[in-house]
């Protein structure tokens, strides 16, 4: 059996400040990204040789541009809207929204706030 895995970008800009840091801290104040998203699914490649086909992936875009696109995030989020916070919360999301992904695949999620930083949460 052959495991691979799969990777998907997806983008989308907003605002926020985190909480719980200095006054003088650059993200303590309000500021904006353009976000990219890289989403891996780890697993067995199935009888057609997909891990999963990238069409099954289109509601994690819905879920972006409907919820998170050109939004505040600290007031639609009940956490600190860290990269890594939110990659964790995409792991959850994207869970939820491709039925195809079952248990025995692995889902990453890379959150990039500028070209230069990532945090990628495994789960």
């Amino acid at each position: 059996m052959t495991i691979a895995t799969i990777t998907k970008d997806f983008a989308f800009s907003a605002s926020h400040r985190l909480d719980g840091l200095p006054e003088t801290h650059q993200c303590a104040r309000l500021h904006g990204h353009n976000y990219v998203i890289r989403v891996g699914i780890t697993g067995p490649v199935g009888a057609v040789g997909f891990v999963v086909d990238y069409g099954e992936l289109s509601p994690v875009k819905g879920y972006i541009d409907d919820v998170l696109d050109h939004r505040h995030l600290n007031d639609l989020l009940d956490f600190n809207p860290t990269a890594e916070n939110l990659a964790g919360h995409l792991i959850d999301v994207i869970r939820d929204l491709v039925p195809a992904i079952t248990p025995e695949h692995e889902v990453s999620v890379a959150v990039s706030e500028t070209p230069k930083t990532w945090a990628t949460v495994t789960g």
